[in-house]
Parts: C-alpha cells; structure tokens; sequence
C-alpha cells in the first residue's frame, strides 16, 4: 500500500528544510498568502534535492489573513489572480530545472472551490488555459468528494484526492472551519490513527461520530502549524510499521 505525503510549504515556516525529507509532494506558495520569491525559490530547491514533486499552490489575494478569508471575485479577476501567481511560480521552477507537477488551492480558496460548482469550474476553466500555454497538463489536488475534482474530471485532467492528518472534518466530509476549535488536530496520536483509516479503510470519523467515505490518494499535513514536523516524522514511522509506502505512486 502506497500514500503520497504532501505538505504546504515556501510560506516561509521553520520546518520547510526538515519536511522535504519527509514527504513525497510539496504544495509550494506562489507568495500572495504568505512568503515571497525567496521562500519559494529555496522550497523549489530542497524539493529538487529530495525529488519531492512540485506544485502551485495559488491563494486568494488575502495576505492580511493568510489567504484563510472567503471571498468573491467575478471571473475576469479570478483569472488575472491565478495566472499571476501560477506564472510566478512557474517561472521561479523553470529557473532551477524544475517543473510544475500538480496544483492545490490553498485556503479559503481551496474549501470555496471544494463545494461551489461555478466556482470550481471557473478555476479549472483558467488552469487549461495555463495548461495550453505551457502545453502540460497539472494534476489536480482537492478535497475528496469535492467540486474542484469534478469539474476536473469533467474537463479532462488528471486529478489527485485528497485527505489531511491534522484536520477534523464534519459529517459532509468538508473540513471543519478553523474558527471552530476542533478544527485542529493537536496530538500526534489522533492525526495517525485518522490517517490510518483513511488510507487503509476509506473512511474518516467526522466530529459528530459518523463515518464519512473519502478516497486518500494524497494526505496533507499543514507546514505551518507547530506539530507539523513531529506529526511527519510520526507519521513516517507509523507507516513504515504499517506496510505503507510513502510516494506518488
């Protein structure tokens, strides 16, 4: 049994170093939300180091709040945002030799696309057009069950499903808003045994006790978060017990 292992990085955390030896997939800043050209070209390299895939993860335009803000924007605006950022980080790749693997929402805007349909058409509708321009195609990472993946699978593309370690989710298999202070899973322990489940069961125990079904194709841990280092290396250690092998499969 295989996970691919990703995590949210190049927003400028402790751990992005220390991470990059631990997972199989890195959801790299495309500095809108958080970071800078900086952070993101020294994510882009220890990544390459590691042969850890690379990905866009474009935000909201939300500095203030760390891209974690809902917003609305008419199309016309989504898509100078989202080519700003996916061209940004593109060019930072090419730079150093690398490519573009794969592309996950970051935030707010990753949880909007994940339940409303126009909106997660209208992203996919900008992302071929990026993907005409570079003529390869990104995987699309987003929730399971959600929205953004349908629209995907619709127009065509390859796409990844996604659960998280070290977040609850509620009995819709939506993630629990971070306003909630369950929202967070704060022990080791529980982020392992959620993410067992997920992978080797196909479900996740929502906070009101029902199981909700969810297809783990890649499991996140956030890299901002104070846990996120030890949660990998627990993680890591839990799978290779387990018989689970940690790559993009």
């Amino acid at each position: 049994m295989n996970i691919d292992l990703n995590a949210d990085l190049g927003e400028g955390g402790p751990h992005d170093r220390e991470l990059l030896a631990l997972v199989s997939s890195a959801n790299i800043s495309c500095g809108v939300h958080a970071g800078d050209p900086d952070t993101m070209t020294t994510a882009i390299r220890l990544a390459l180091a590691h042969g850890v895939s690379i990905g866009a993860h474009p935000s909201w335009p939300d500095r203030e709040h760390g891209g974690r803000r809902e917003m609305q924007l008419g199309f016309a605006s989504l898509r100078n945002h989202l080519l700003y950022q996916l061209g940004a980080i593109d060019a930072l790749a090419s730079a150093q030799g690398a490519e573009l693997s794969h592309i996950k929402p970051h935030g707010a805007l990753y949880n909007q696309a994940a339940a409303d349909r126009v909106l997660a058409e209208d992203l996919i509708m900008v992302l071929q057009e990026f993907n005409q321009e570079r003529n390869s195609a990104l995987v699309v990472v987003g929730l399971a069950g959600g929205e953004l993946l349908h629209a995907a699978r619709q127009a065509g593309l390859r796409t990844r499903s996604e659960v998280f370690a070290d977040r609850a989710y509620t009995a819709w298999g939506s993630l629990v808003p971070r306003n909630d202070p369950r929202a967070l899973l704060h022990d080791p322990q529980q982020a392992i045994a959620q993410s067992l489940s997920m992978i080797r069961e196909g479900y996740v125990t929502a906070i009101d006790g029902f199981r909700v079904e969810v297809k783990a194709e890649t499991l996140c841990l956030h890299g901002d978060t104070p846990q996120a280092l030890v949660f990998a290396q627990q993680l890591r250690a839990a799978f290779a017990q387990e018989g689970i092998t940690v790559g993009r499969g």
